[in-house]
């Protein structure tokens, strides 16, 4: 007798999406009351909140960091996980298991340890810095402290195991044959590698820049501590106008401002992936 094994997955996916959106609803809801100060909220319905936002330069100068630092980060992802994945998944020794196996711990160590591990070596006596000073690449050290640059190398670092085992799984799906065949045909390495394997995998890189991006837009540990209070990013702002400031509608406004700008920047991306599939510049 077959058994529906899909149906257990009913009870926890009902507990899950109660609990997230019964919380999204009430804080959503709060941001359309005006705030009073000390955690308490007035009765009257309002959209203060968001007009302060969207005319408050303060406030989408904020907003701009938070799309521009992620949209940078998800991109040295791809340029700096993309050779990585490629080679681990050409390699034919036990090396590609081990260092696959390598990412997938090193990803999943706490951010905490990996911020403070950039701290350590991007420090003014740090083993960059007086790398490139010996060097004479660098006439004074570089900081990763509070500045964007920092913050931008922090998400990098927080996705780039997530990115590389995502593109891994990718270049694993196109055949090695045609690689070999296009060689056979006279093209170069760098050829084969820009006019058939990225063409080949733009729909799954397009897939990874998106998952990176979102998590690069939510990401709060790495824009605060090496932010240092001089990089504001939206969840970082959130952070301080409901712990700090104690405003709740405002960091609920803010919050929905985030959601929002994620869901509208993941679809005009999908719609410009499939306007470039419909015109025939990308291979699916």
């Amino acid at each position: 007798m077959w058994v529906r094994w899909w149906i257990l997955l009913i009870p926890p996916l009902i507990v899950g999406f109660t609990l997230v959106a019964a919380s999204q609803i009430v804080f959503l809801r709060a941001s359309f009351f005006e705030d009073l100060g000390l955690g308490r909220v007035g009765d009257e319905l309002i959209i203060g909140n968001y007009v302060q936002f969207l005319t408050d330069g303060f406030y989408l100068k904020i907003l701009w960091v938070t799309v521009k630092t992620s949209a940078l980060a998800a991109l040295s992802t791809l340029i700096l996980g993309f050779p990585v994945a490629y080679l681990i998944a050409r390699m034919r020794s036990s090396w590609s298991m081990i260092l696959l196996a390598g990412i997938v711990v090193a990803t999943f160590i706490t951010i905490v340890i990996k911020v403070y591990g950039l701290i350590v070596i991007f420090s003014a006596d740090g083993l960059f810095n007086r790398t490139m000073l010996a060097i004479g690449l660098f006439d004074k050290p570089f900081s990763v402290f509070g500045n964007e640059t920092g913050v931008v190398i922090g998400l990098m670092h927080f996705t780039l195991g997530f990115g590389v085992l995502l593109l891994y799984s990718i270049i694993q799906t196109i055949p090695k044959s045609l690689e070999s065949a296009a060689q056979i045909h006279g093209a170069n390495r760098w050829r084969v590698y820009y006019r058939i394997i990225f063409p080949l995998s733009l729909p799954g890189v397009t897939a990874m820049l998106l998952m990176v991006f979102n998590m690069c837009m939510g990401a709060f540990t790495s824009a605060a501590l090496l932010g240092g209070g001089l990089v504001f990013t939206l969840p970082v702002m959130i952070q301080r106008i409901v712990m700090m400031d104690i405003k709740y509608s405002m960091g609920a406004t803010i919050a929905a401002v985030l959601l929002v700008s994620v869901i509208v920047i993941n679809l005009l991306s999908i719609y410009l992936l499939r306007r470039l599939r419909a015109a025939h510049l990308v291979i699916v």
